[in-house]
């Protein structure tokens, strides 16, 4: 069992001078459900090397058991610090996909012609393909076989309205994810603000919020089982 894990270059939120990036427990916790499960993994991102960590996720208030344990874990973030380029890597290597969120995709990933493509490939190949949080709208430009987006028409879920008013982000980020999940067509779905929400419609998995990274990384090894 080989799996993929994609993760965000972009550091910049936005013209607020704030930073951003990958949010850590949505690394974390998938990263040791994978790994406990016996996976072999490989971390990559657009540019390589060590993506940028969201500073708030780095907070007090955000640690879980999962980035806890990953703070005493120098093998695991000498694996985060060396992610290979996006470029470098192909569906045919791996059983299957995950993006973990924080806001950075929304940037680079969701307009990565190889981040498209890559998805597009595990898709067609019938692997699973899985996102938390933001990490759903990877899926903006992604297209399904017939030339529709792929998830026009399928279950979906993702960061919501009201979790991004939530963090004051609205009028910050380059698009909202319910919003352009609707006028995509997409069958979106959602559960309580903050609360963990997981989707599945065939071989995709979706997940609301942090609090949904773990049970996504569970749906995940369960259609690889």
């Amino acid at each position: 069992m080989k799996i993929l894990m994609v993760l965000t270059s972009h550091d910049t939120l936005g013209d607020t001078g704030e930073k951003t990036g990958f949010w850590l427990e949505e690394f974390a916790a998938p990263y040791y459900t994978f790994l406990d499960a016996g996976a072999e993994l490989v971390l990559a991102s657009p540019l390589g090397g060590q993506p940028p960590l969201d500073p708030k996720s780095d907070l007090p208030d955000f640690q879980t058991p999962a980035t806890e344990r990953f703070k005493q874990d120098e093998q695991a973030q000498q694996v985060l610090a060396n992610t290979v380029k996006l470029d470098d890597v192909s569906q045919d290597e791996f059983d299957a996909v995950f993006y973990p969120g924080g806001h950075g995709p929304l940037w680079d990933l969701a307009e990565s012609t190889t981040s498209i493509s890559l998805i597009e490939a595990f898709e067609q190949a019938g692997k699973p393909i899985s996102f938390v949080c933001h990490a759903p709208g990877v899926l903006r430009r992604v297209k399904a076989a017939n030339g529709e987006p792929l998830i026009k028409g399928r279950k979906v879920t993702g960061f919501t309205n009201g979790e991004e008013a939530g963090v004051e982000l609205t009028d910050v980020v380059p698009f909202l994810i319910e919003d352009e999940f609707i006028r995509l067509g997409g069958l979106y779905e959602k559960g309580a603000d903050w609360q963990s929400h997981v989707v599945e419609d065939g071989r995709l998995i979706t997940g609301q919020n942090p609090a949904s990274s773990e049970a996504v990384a569970q749906a995940l090894i369960k259609q690889l089982a």
